[in-house]
């Protein structure tokens, strides 16, 4: 079932595209004049109606591929000072699916994929893998030091992650304060990308944030959400880190219309934000089925806060396969308590839990699809929108053979902390790399929804 504000403003927020591309002189039609209309679907997100503004429905409308070909068509115009630099950045949990879907090694789906877009018109392809590191160190220092002050301060354990926006729509939208101020400050992986490309990337090309169009290939329809909220905007530039996010489905879509096989493209090499040096094979991190928040979290606090080494972790499956359990234990004494909860019933018995006083863990991985990242619904279904499992478990044995990579022992993550953010303790860097998470005031009808 549709989500029916977005269905009452489809009319009118196409006239508004259409406004927005005849001020730009696009009145004619191209060959992508066909190309579907991004929709927000009940089915596939947190964001129904009651969370979504009149605003934010037009918003989201225009992130979808006419928008990214009014872009690029806007760059094959002869007045130059309308140019853009187009930069995609791609997340891990994609790639998987371009190389389960055309049969490919994940190393040569990242390369195909970065050929065609570039054969579009596309200037840099990046890997957002390097935002997740930091967007990982960065939780690492703030759970240790919420887990020094538990005692001091009320609001301080437990922690939940901050990486998934469907979860983080529904917790300042629904639950409000009293989840609020137990999320992670620090970016997602997405919004971190869009704070390097807008920031450290544009310095060093000599380009004012606004002269880059970014666009962030993703697994699932929230972040198109995510990339327009208040806080990832600049209003000095009237630039946003994100300006478009398009699923994996979006990107194949794209494909289709050109009548292009991601086997019949050359390959390329990925791009890095470090000058003219490209990407090597492709990394992730641990984690079975996301960017690994849970294990590394563990492990850094582990270390840290009681002097243990831990090299593997252990999952106890506990009511379902999406709730999952992990503890440490020092002299007899659960000294960590730490959980996975994937998907709306989980969450929903997680909040309860938390309500009654009765939650004993220290950090929750929280993500919204069921599965996971790889799961999101802007890949990992079928044409009538039902889950196509055979795809996903493909795609989760591509995504378990990509080799690990330790965020700490990234060279060039160490790099953009001196050289740009002025050091990990800076002022700088915790306005580039974190932000803050509080209630927004909806009407009563929000609390009377049922998923």
């Amino acid at each position: 079932q549709e989500c029916s504000k977005k269905q009452k403003n489809d009319d009118t927020q196409s006239t508004s595209v259409d406004a927005l591309s005849s001020d730009d002189g696009f009145e004619e039609k191209n060959e992508f004049d066909t190309l579907a209309n991004a929709k927000i679907l009940l089915s596939d997100c947190l964001a129904c109606d009651s969370c979504m503004t009149s605003e934010e429905g037009a918003r989201v409308f225009q992130q979808n591929q006419k928008e990214f070909f009014r872009v690029l068509n806007l760059n094959k115009k002869c007045d130059t000072s309308k140019h853009k630099v187009l930069a995609v950045s791609i997340c891990p949990q994609s790639l998987p699916y371009f190389a389960a879907k055309f049969n490919l090694s994940v190393n040569e789906a990242a390369k195909r994929l970065c050929g065609f877009l570039k054969s579009l018109g596309v200037h840099y392809v990046f890997d957002t893998t390097i935002a997740a590191d930091f967007s990982i160190l960065e939780s690492q220092r703030e759970f240790v030091q919420r887990y020094q002050r538990r005692n001091q301060e009320e609001h301080a354990l437990p922690m939940f992650a901050s990486a998934c926006p469907g979860w983080i729509r529904y917790a300042e939208r629904v639950l409000t304060n009293l989840v609020t101020s137990h999320i992670c400050t620090a970016k997602s992986p997405q919004q971190i990308m869009g704070s390097l490309v807008k920031g450290y990337f544009a310095r060093q090309q000599n380009l004012s944030p606004d002269k880059i169009f970014h666009v962030v290939v993703a697994p699932c329809y929230d972040k198109k959400l995510e990339a327009l909220r208040e806080d990832f905007y600049t209003a000095l530039y009237n630039s946003s880190e994100v300006d478009c996010v398009l699923t994996s489905g979006e990107i194949v879509q794209i494909m289709e219309q050109k009548n292009v096989s991601m086997k019949d493209v050359p390959e390329v090499a990925v791009d890095s934000l470090f000058a003219d040096i490209k990407e090597g094979e492709v990394v992730r991190h641990d984690g079975k089925r996301s960017d690994g928040y849970l294990e590394h979290i563990f492990k850094h606090a582990a270390k840290e806060l009681f002097g243990m080494d831990v090299k593997e972790i252990t999952y106890k499956a506990l009511k379902n396969k999406d709730f999952q359990e992990v503890t440490l234990e020092k002299d007899g004494e659960t000294v960590l308590r730490f959980a996975a909860a994937y998907g709306f019933r989980n969450i929903q018995n997680m909040v309860l839990k938390l309500k009654k006083g009765k939650f004993l863990y220290h950090f929750v991985e929280v993500l919204a699809c069921p599965g996971g990242c790889l799961n999101g619904k802007g890949q990992a279904q079928t044409e009538d929108g039902k889950p196509d499992r055979a795809l996903l478990a493909q795609m989760e044995e591509v995504y378990a053979a990509i080799p690990v990579r330790l965020p700490e022992t990234n060279l060039h993550v160490q790099k953009v902390y001196q050289d740009w953010l002025e050091g990990m303790d800076s002022k700088k860097a915790q306005e580039t790399l974190h932000t803050t998470y509080s209630a927004v005031n909806q009407s009563t009808s929000s609390l009377d929804i049922k998923w």
